[in-house]
């Protein structure tokens, strides 16, 4: 039985280490980025990925799917388009609408990216059995889990 007073052991939680595992991932990707001359972050080239698997996806489902608000979303577009990655185009039935487009360069970028993928992959399953990533998927998705039943119940 806890204490009233027991102060949380944070060093001893999941949090943490989760966070400070996504920063280290996050380091070293934009490291392979710029190491083999691909001018994007990673939130851009998950725009990329979500765009590649559903080109002409409308703007609102892109910020839903790439869990960004609608302004933020705004800004990332508005930075890809500049460097000529995306387009987009009003919709003709609903002119509030926007669907965002791979251009031929986004197309290309994204392409790019598979080998510095596959690196991080490998680096950060090295020495990881099937059995423990499976296991580690299954954890994370639990954790996801526990967030989305405690928004729900908020």
């Amino acid at each position: 039985m806890k204490k009233k007073n027991e102060k949380p052991d944070f060093e001893n939680s999941i949090g943490p280490w989760l966070g400070k595992t996504v920063k280290i991932v996050d380091y070293h990707l934009q490291e392979l980025l710029n190491a083999h001359n691909i001018d994007l972050t990673k939130e851009q080239m998950i725009v990329l990925k979500r765009l590649h698997d559903r080109d002409g996806i409308n703007q609102n489902e892109l910020a839903f799917l790439t869990l960004r608000n609608k302004s933020s979303l705004t800004r990332l577009l508005n930075k890809m388009q500049k460097k000529n990655y995306i387009t987009r185009e009003q919709s003709q039935a609903d002119k509030r609408v926007n669907h965002v487009y791979l251009t031929d360069l986004g197309k290309d970028t994204f392409k790019r990216t598979r080998p510095v993928i596959q690196q991080i992959i490998s680096t950060v399953q090295h020495n990881i059995s099937k059995n423990e990533i499976d296991q580690i998927i299954m954890i994370l998705k639990k954790i996801q889990l526990n967030f989305n039943e405690n928004v729900q119940s908020l």
